[in-house]
């Protein structure tokens, strides 16, 4: 199976992380990410912030290059899908809409390709059932509060696949990987996303009631799929255990970085070791690193 892959301006740069688990996942299940040549910025989260015929020309550009190849169109980023989806829609829904931004871009683009979450693409494609047939060390006693911010899945009438309010779709596969979702009241509240560097003082006390949320909940971790999401809550952990004189710990992962350990993928090849927290200490204390033939125990 194939999809065209919009990564985005944040994992070729601050979520490389997130970029290199994802092409080695998909590798291993056997799913071709065709990378759009020649992407641009789809404008999250300035754009429709100052030009909303902008906001809707920039994304229009990279899916009208996957329409001509007949692919609907994987997406890493929470924010850069929201904006995808947006202009999807605003195509499908105005041909006013779709002459201009086709004027616009100089390009055709009908809105005939789907655009889809990587999260919601790897399960289309290939099931959880799949999934968990290729985990080879499962992660087993890892307590996860799977984090998916506000963009991924709502406002739901444009993402349009999962519950707005209580998602399950990543929780899905973390469970597949034979980890632990836990049940926690913030996993779909704002991260406060560029505040915590414009005005700190309004988006740490966000990412502070997260971390907090799902450490009182037992959480070992906190799983994403979103570099915004992911640089504020692991980025910023020291910054606001220093402001508010506690201590967190609490490693913080890209959904895709945990499905390429659970397949039998080195930290290093999931780019782990670039993270603030440290996570080695949580994976090694649950016996999660070593080679399946020789875990003690079995899932």
């Amino acid at each position: 199976m194939k999809y065209a892959y919009y990564p985005g301006c944040s994992l070729n740069s601050t979520g490389i992380e997130y970029n290199v688990s994802a092409k080695a996942v998909a590798k291993h299940l056997g799913l071709e990410l065709w990378e759009i040549p020649e992407w641009n910025c789809c404008g999250a989260s300035a754009a429709h912030n100052t030009d909303h015929l902008l906001s809707l020309a920039l994304p229009a550009r990279n899916l009208a290059i996957a329409e001509k190849e007949g692919l609907d169109v994987a997406v890493p980023c929470a924010a850069c899908f929201n904006r995808l989806k947006a202009t999807q829609q605003a195509v499908r829904q105005s041909s006013a809409t779709k002459e201009t931004i086709n004027s616009v871009i100089e390009m055709e683009y009908q809105g005939t390709n789907d655009v889809l979450a990587l999260s919601e693409a790897l399960v289309r494609a290939f099931s959880l059932e799949s999934i968990k047939e290729k985990v080879v060390r499962p992660l087993t006693d890892l307590k996860a509060a799977v984090y998916y911010g506000c963009l991924l899945v709502r406002p739901p009438e444009l993402t349009q696949f999962d519950d707005a309010e209580d998602p399950q779709s990543v929780d899905n596969i973390i469970t597949a990987l034979g980890a632990d979702p836990v049940n926690w009241a913030f996993k779909v509240e704002c991260c406060g996303a560029g505040h915590s560097t414009t005005r700190p003082d309004v988006g740490l006390p966000m990412i502070d009631k997260i971390l907090a949320d799902a450490k009182a909940n037992g959480a070992d971790c906190v799983v994403t799929a979103c570099p915004l999401c992911f640089l504020n809550l692991d980025m910023r952990q020291k910054e606001i255990e220093q402001k508010y004189d506690r201590s967190y710990q609490l490693p913080i992962f890209y959904f895709t970085e945990l499905m390429g350990l659970a397949f039998g993928y080195s930290t290093k090849d999931m780019g782990v070791n670039k993270h603030f927290v440290n996570p080695m200490p949580l994976l090694e204390g649950k016996d999660l690193l070593r080679h399946p033939a020789t875990r003690r125990d079995e899932a």
